[in-house]
Parts: structure tokens; C-alpha cells; sequence
């Protein structure tokens, strides 16, 4: 129920190009951290079935890393993907649903490639398989 209430008010709170609540012309991007923004300033995703290492603070209630060295490869692997997608065409090629924090879940691709796919090449992300908003698989441990 909330899930379609969210998209029914992304919709209605739209303009035309958001028409099915998932932006056709990607003009901006905002990335949190390197699987998960803003795109136009304003509709939130998240990349589907990847994870990032987090950039809070080690013990943070919200997006806190589990270790030191996940919070720097948490700032390295955002920086990656800034550098990444700056620039180039975006395109959302799927789209599986919204997560329980509203965020669209989708693939992107940058210039005909897959960010994801790139981001697991350079070890910037790290598979966590889902189906929809399930998880397959426990979150990927970036302190070993």
C-alpha cells in the first residue's frame, strides 16, 4: 500500500516526462553514495541488486559503515562513480520497484554501459542479488 502511494505521489507531483513516476530524460545526478541518489534533483533511487560501501560514521544509526576501512572505500567508491556517470547520456534500462525508503530500484546505464556491471569490473560495488525489494543474500561485508 505505501509503495503505490509513494508512486501515485511521485506521479501526481510531476511533470509530464515523470508520467510513470520514473524519469525519461535524466538531466541531473545526485549520488549519496556510490549506489544510491537523486536523479533531477528530486526522485530518489537506488542501483538494483548492488551495494556500496557506506560513508557514515563507523556505529551511525543511518548508513553508518561497519569498519574505518569501509568508510573510505565508501568516499572512494562515490567518487568513482561522481567521475563515472559526470557528463555522459543516462538512461534507466529497468525498473523493479520502489524500496521501503521510496526509492526508485533500477539499472542505469551511462553511455550505453551498465553502471552497475562497471562498478563490480573496478570492485567499487559488490553483488547483493535481489528479486524486486527482496534480498537473495545478506548485505556484502566490506570490513574483510
Amino acid at each position: 500500500m505505501r509503495k503505490a502511494l509513494l508512486l501515485l505521489f511521485m506521479i501526481g507531483s510531476s511533470s509530464a516526462a515523470y508520467a510513470t513516476g520514473i524519469p525519461s530524460d535524466i538531466h541531473s545526478i545526485y549520488w549519496s553514495d556510490a549506489d544510491s541518489g537523486r536523479l533531477n534533483g528530486k526522485v530518489k533511487f537506488r542501483l538494483n541488486s548492488v551495494d556500496a560501501p557506506e560513508t557514515g560514521g563507523v556505529g551511525a544509526a543511518i548508513g553508518g559503515a561497519e569498519c574505518e576501512a569501509e568508510r573510505v572505500q565508501g568516499f572512494e567508491s562515490k567518487e568513482w562513480i561522481v567521475n563515472y556517470t559526470k557528463g555522459k547520456e543516462l538512461q534507466i534500462t529497468n525498473y523493479y520497484g520502489v524500496d521501503r525508503y521510496g526509492r526508485l530500484i533500477v539499472d542505469l546505464n551511462a553511455n550505453d554501459r551498465d553502471v552497475s556491471e562497471e562498478g563490480l569490473k573496478t570492485g567499487h560495488l559488490k553483488a547483493w542479488p535481489h528479486e524486486g525489494t527482496t534480498s537473495l543474500s545478506s548485505k556484502p561485508d566490506w570490513c574483510r
